[in-house]
C-alpha cells in the first residue's frame, strides 16, 4: 500500500457574519459539499471544513503531491461555492481573498492561503494544524523558532537523540522572493536575524537534518498580491508532532504566551495573539485580538482521525487573560506607534494618497533650522 500521503491545507475568507467576526455555518456547508464530492470522486481521501474567525479552512489528505492542480482546483470551487452564499447572504467581503475571476492552473498567488506537505507516513502520524485570524504570515516565526530550535521550550533537543542534530529552517524574503536554508543550531543567531522581522522575511517550512519535513506554512502576502489593503493574510500552519519531532505539547507551549504580532484591526494594528478554542475563534473587540486555534489528528491510511481542539483547555486560561491585559495595553496608544504598526507597513493603506494630497505642503527646512522659503499655508491673507 502506498503511504505516501500529502497533507493539505487551504483557506481564505469569502465573507464574514458579522462583520469580520465569524463565519456562517451556510459557508461551511457549500466548501464542505464540494470536498465531498472531489473525495467520491476518489481525488481526496478525506478532509475536514472548519474556520478560524471569518476564514474558511479546507483541510485535505490526497495521494496527489503538493500543488496538484485539481486539488487546487477543487478547493478554488469549494471557495467560489461558499462566495455565492455570502453575497446571497449579503456577508461583509464577499469573495475577498479571491483576486482573480477564474482559477488559472495553481491557486498560489490567487489569494488563499496554502500549507501543504508530502510525507511517507509513519506507524503513528500526528499532524497538528494552526490557524490563526486577524494576522500576517510572519505570525509562524516565533513560535516555529520555538518548536523546533529553542531547548527552553523543546526539552527533546537536550535529552532525545531523534531531535539533538536540530533542524533546518527554508526562510522566505516575501518582498524579494528568495529563499534561504539555515540549520540550527549552528546559523541560530543568522537565522534570528532574519525571522525577528517577519513583515519580510517568514519561516516557509522546516525539515529535520535527515530531510523529512516537519512543519509547513502558508506565505502568501495579500497586500504584495493585490498591491492594496483587501484583508490580512490569516495564515495556516502545519506541523508533525511526536517520534523524530516535538512532541504535541512542545508545539503547542509557545502559544502559552501570548506574543505580539501585526493586524488586527484594518490590519495596521500591532496586537497579541490569543490561543483559543474553535468556538471562541469569532474575534469581536476592535475586530480582535489575533486569534490562534489548533486542530490535531492521527493520519491513518491518509484517513484523518480528529480532530482535537488543543486549545480548548483550561491550562491556556491565563494566555487568554495575559492577551486581554496586552490588548487593554496597546490599544490605550490609540493611533501612535506601536499600537499602529510603522510607517514602512502602512504602504497599502490611505497613508500614500494622504503623502500625494500633502506633498506641496512639505517644506525644505536648512541646516540652521530655518525654513529655506515661506511656509505655504493654504491661507489668503487680505493687504
Amino acid at each position: 500500500m502506498n503511504n505516501q500521503v500529502t497533507f493539505s491545507v487551504i483557506k481564505a475568507d469569502v465573507g464574514g457574519w458579522v462583520g469580520h467576526s465569524a463565519t456562517h455555518q451556510r459557508l461551511l456547508e457549500a466548501a464542505h459539499n464540494r470536498l465531498a464530492q472531489a473525495q467520491t470522486e476518489g481525488v481526496l481521501v478525506d478532509f475536514h471544513v472548519t474556520y478560524c474567525g471569518d476564514d474558511i479552512f479546507l483541510i485535505m489528505t490526497h495521494r496527489r503531491g503538493d500543488n496538484d492542480e485539481l486539488v487546487h482546483r477543487i478547493a478554488w470551487e469549494a471557495f467560489e461555492a461558499a462566495t455565492q452564499e455570502a453575497k446571497a447572504l449579503k456577508l461583509y467581503g464577499a469573495g475577498q481573498d479571491l483576486l482573480s475571476d477564474a482559477f488559472s492552473g495553481n491557486i498560489r498567488g490567487m489569494g488563499p492561503g496554502v500549507a501543504e506537505m508530502t510525507f511517507e507516513e509513519r506507524r503513528s502520524e500526528t499532524v497538528i494544524v494552526f490557524m490563526a485570524d486577524k494576522t500576517s504570515a510572519g505570525a509562524w516565526n516565533l513560535p516555529l523558532f520555538k518548536m523546533f530550535a529553542d531547548p527552553f521550550n523543546t526539552a527533546g533537543l537536550v535529552i532525545s537523540p531523534a531531535l539533538h542534530e536540530g533542524f533546518r529552517f527554508e526562510v522566505l524574503d516575501v518582498r524579494e522572493n528568495k529563499l534561504i536554508v539555515l540549520d540550527t543550531p549552528e546559523e541560530m543567531y543568522d537565522l534570528l536575524m532574519f525571522i525577528g522581522a517577519p513583515s519580510r522575511f517568514t519561516v516557509r517550512a522546516v525539515y529535520n537534518k535527515k530531510g523529512e519535513i516537519a512543519a509547513a506554512s502558508s506565505t502568501q502576502r495579500l497586500a504584495l498580491i493585490a498591491g492594496r489593503y483587501v484583508g490580512k493574510d490569516d495564515p495556516v500552519c502545519v506541523v508533525r508532532a511526536q517520534s523524530q519531532f516535538p512532541a504535541v505539547g512542545e508545539i503547542l507551549e509557545p502559544f502559552a504566551w501570548p506574543f505580539v504580532v501585526e493586524g488586527w484591526m484594518r490590519g495596521s494594528h500591532n496586537g497579541p495573539l490569543m490561543p483559543v478554542a474553535v468556538h471562541q475563534a469569532h474575534p469581536s473587540r476592535f475586530d480582535g485580538p489575533p486569534r490562534v486555534c489548533a486542530l490535531g489528528f492521527q493520519v491513518a491510511e491518509g484517513h484523518l482521525v480528529g480532530p482535537r481542539d488543543l486549545f480548548d483547555d483550561p491550562a491556556f486560561d491565563e494566555a487568554r487573560r495575559q492577551a486581554t491585559l496586552i490588548a487593554d495595553y496597546l490599544r490605550r496608544h490609540g493611533p501612535f506607534e506601536p499600537h499602529r504598526m510603522p510607517m514602512e507597513e502602512m504602504e497599502y493603506t490611505t497613508m500614500p494618497g494622504i503623502m500625494r494630497r500633502l506633498a506641496d505642503r512639505w517644506q525644505v527646512v536648512e541646516g540652521d533650522g530655518h525654513l529655506a522659503q515661506p511656509a505655504v499655508t493654504g491661507e489668503t491673507v487680505d493687504d
